[in-house]
């Protein structure tokens, strides 16, 4: 009798471990640390998610490329064997090439303007153009406005940056934009930029401010230029084939949590801007503020529009412009 108990016990245990088991578990990678906040919309995302499922899906978040850098991740999603990435637009040039007008220098007038296009049928027509290639754009979080720091010298006009060595993203015409204005730009994933800064192998870097932070750039950096020359954003995608085994209700519940997530992170990050500037200053950093980027965007503006249209045409930096 005893004996049987025991058992009924176990199986009762048993059965509730089934019955409260995520249907769905989903692997989500991003490249920064959990001190950023890129992985405060991840976990956002996540819990959004989890309770409008009734935790059906649970989404288990891989910071600080755990699960590799940014390239293998977005490669890992359209594998199949990671199912969610949070990476920089940039990224993603090398399967569709649209996605690099979402970061060209000084193509967004303001915040605002970047969300407008990002969240409207410009930014998910380019979204869309992922879906060839196994993965489904659910949405547009923030990376931020991105600034020059650098080990040399201040930085307040085009002058000041000749002759830097700057570790870039992979974005073709940033490397060409940084050429323009007499840098030597080389591509790195950010996992080994802290290092490479260290050992003098690059003299400069460009992430936005909150990166620069949360990275720890400030202390292999001794001069930030809140220069706000790109506003990059992160793609989210979703593996194609694992969203569209989803039931229409919950792609629907991933998709409206994506988009949510994506406002919480930019008021968060509007939020912390300006003591992320004064925690880099009491770090040691030199910061220069309100400098006058018309010089700089003179330089590289119109040759940089003109390469990216005679790739892939005008029409998508069109629609930008066009967007109020």
């Amino acid at each position: 009798m005893k004996l049987s108990r025991v058992l009924i016990a176990a199986l009762m245990v048993s059965v509730g471990s089934v019955a409260f088991a995520a249907k769905f578990n989903l692997k989500m990678g991003h490249a920064v640390p959990t001190t950023d906040g890129q992985h405060a919309a991840a976990v956002k995302f996540a819990e959004l998610v989890k309770q409008r499922t009734n935790g059906d899906i649970e989404i288990t978040i891989f910071p600080s490329n755990q699960l590799g850098n940014d390239a293998a991740m977005i490669n890992g999603a359209r594998g199949g064997t990671i199912d969610i990435v949070s990476s920089g637009a940039s990224n993603y040039n090398g399967i569709v090439s649209n996605t690099a007008a979402m970061e060209l220098p000084f193509v967004f007038r303001s915040a605002q303007h970047a969300y407008n296009v990002l969240d409207g049928s410009v930014g998910h027509g380019v979204l869309d153009e992922l879906s060839p290639h196994s993965l489904k754009g659910l949405a547009y979080w923030e990376n931020g406005w991105r600034a020059f720091t650098n080990n040399k010298r201040p930085v307040r006009t085009p002058d000041d940056l000749k002759g830097l060595k700057i570790r870039s993203t992979p974005n073709p015409y940033h490397i060409q934009a940084f050429k323009l204005l007499g840098m030597n730009p080389s591509p790195m994933p950010i996992s080994e930029l802290y290092t490479a800064l260290e050992t003098g192998a690059f003299d400069a870097q460009e992430h936005p401010i909150n990166v620069t932070w949360s990275a720890k750039f400030y202390e292999v950096q001794k001069h930030l230029t809140v220069s706000n020359h790109v506003y990059s954003p992160l793609i989210v995608a979703m593996n194609k084939a694992k969203f569209d085994g989803l039931p229409a209700n919950y792609q629907k519940i991933v998709l409206d949590a994506a988009h949510e997530s994506a406002k919480y992170q930019r008021d968060l990050n509007a939020q912390n801007a300006a003591k992320v500037v004064a925690d880099l200053k009491k770090s040691g950093m030199q910061v220069i503020e309100n400098v006058d980027m018309a010089p700089f965007q003179k330089i590289v503006l119109d040759p940089i529009k003109k390469t990216f249209g005679e790739k892939n045409g005008l029409a998508l930096l069109n629609a930008i412009e066009a967007v109020k």
